[in-house]
């Protein structure tokens, strides 16, 4: 048997196994699902040490494979990172239950009474490429919103995924739901992403996470439906009149509190009635350790910047680098954000509620912020309790996509014999 073909009927196993599942969780009890949550999350507390020595074996093979900072960043892990993971999944824990839940009703003339349910979707594929923590947070919102689920985790994150997997699946089995209720592809081939494309008897949604080029492959190759974003070519634009130490604190954490996550900002869009402001901020993002690229204007205000190319108004750095673009008013940065952006994240920052009002009119982005900082693009900071990622489409979920958005409609009908004319 080639190894082609070994793949091809492992997915078919795990496939199987997760639509099996599935139907089990379609209407496992609040409480248990729960318990599941917990369960796991205590898990991951009490098992930390092991966590992190498999961790550490990520950690070598990131360095080896030459991964950026900012990635092995996204990779590490320790004991404050798994506290989080374990809080966010007592934080699902504590959601409600969308399943079940009757978002509408109403009858009709003719004495039928019609509602409005939320549903599973059923099995979720998840693929994702070097945060593990992704393990726990699409683990616990797929079982929180009755679906079963299917982790393919990246290469770099082999080992820690194997471990919070244990972790997930020992709050299941403590719950009595089925452990395959999540499951993890056991297999760094990347033709098990090849496989889980197609898988459209199997999987009902595809969810990539990563950076733009399995992004782009999935985009190209599925034949499953997707949550997705291509980038996250993030805004934030500082207006004439705006406090000016409030637009260096949330340039500065925008920029530089995690440059490699999805959420921060790549651009300054600065207002050039701004620009006395400029080389405070670009203060303290060289402080911060940060390289500035700027436009003629913004290099004429602030020499220490590097010279902008028409190339880093549509490049997601996912590193310590930020583009700076003067424009002319706020049209004129909505044009820009248009033109450049990836409809992720954009922030304004002006005293003018007016002029932010039509930023959050205009901008067309999943997410639109005013006078705060970009890194909150968060499922979790938006108090969903966790996101498995954040969609920029139209159709189904946009933005962060948490329990709720993992559900979808079914209408339930009742009648006293009624027959149609």
């Amino acid at each position: 048997m080639s190894d082609t073909q070994d793949i091809h009927e492992m997915m078919m196993e795990i496939g199987d196994a997760a639509r099996s599942a599935a139907r089990v969780l379609a209407t496992a009890p609040t409480g248990a699902k729960n318990k599941a949550l917990t369960g796991a999350a205590e898990a991951l507390r009490r098992n930390q040490n092991q966590i992190i020595s498999e961790n550490a074996k990520d950690m070598a093979f990131g360095g080896q494979k030459g991964l950026t900072s900012a990635m092995l960043d996204r990779l590490a892990l320790d004991e404050a990172r798994i506290e989080g993971m374990a809080k966010g999944l007592d934080e699902v824990a504590k959601l409600p239950d969308p399943v079940g839940a009757v978002t509408d009703e109403w009858d009709r003339p003719n004495g039928l009474h019609i509602e409005r349910w939320r549903v599973p979707l059923g099995v979720i594929g998840v693929i994702y490429e070097s945060r593990p923590n992704v393990t726990a947070d699409a683990g616990a919102l797929c079982l929180k919103a009755g679906n079963a689920a299917i982790l393919r985790g990246g290469s770099e994150s082999f080992h820690s995924s194997a471990a919070i997997l244990d972790a997930l699946q020992t709050g299941l089995r403590d719950a009595g739901l089925p452990e395959t209720a999540i499951q993890r592809v056991p297999t760094r081939d990347r033709a098990a992403v090849g496989e889980m494309l197609a898988m459209t008897d199997h999987i009902d949604v595809i969810v990539p996470r990563g950076g733009k080029s399995l992004i782009e492959r999935v985009s190209a190759e599925s034949r499953v439906p997707l949550f997705k974003h291509l980038e996250g070519i993030c805004h934030t634009y500082v207006t004439a009149g705006a406090d000016a130490a409030m637009a260096h604190d949330i340039v500065v954490n925008a920029k530089m509190r995690r440059t490699g996550i999805c959420g921060a900002t790549e651009t300054l869009l600065i207002d050039r009635a701004a620009l006395p402001m400029l080389t405070r901020i670009v203060d303290g993002l060289m402080e911060a350790g940060c390289e500035v690229r700027g436009d003629e204007a913004a290099r004429a205000t602030d020499a220490r910047m590097a010279a902008a190319s028409p190339e880093d108004w549509d490049t997601e750095y996912l590193d310590s680098i930020i583009a700076v673009k003067t424009v002319d008013g706020v049209d004129d940065a909505i044009r820009h954000i248009a033109e450049h952006g990836s409809q992720h994240t954009d922030a304004i920052v002006t005293a003018d509620a007016g002029m932010a009002e039509k930023f959050l009119n205009e901008v067309d982005s999943a997410i639109v912020m005013v006078n705060a900082s970009t890194q909150f693009a968060d499922g979790g900071e938006f108090g969903m309790g966790a996101e498995i990622g954040i969609s920029t489409g139209k159709l189904h979920a946009r933005g962060p996509v948490g329990v709720e958005q993992l559900t979808s409609m079914k209408y339930v009908v009742r009648g006293t014999g009624q027959c149609r004319p």
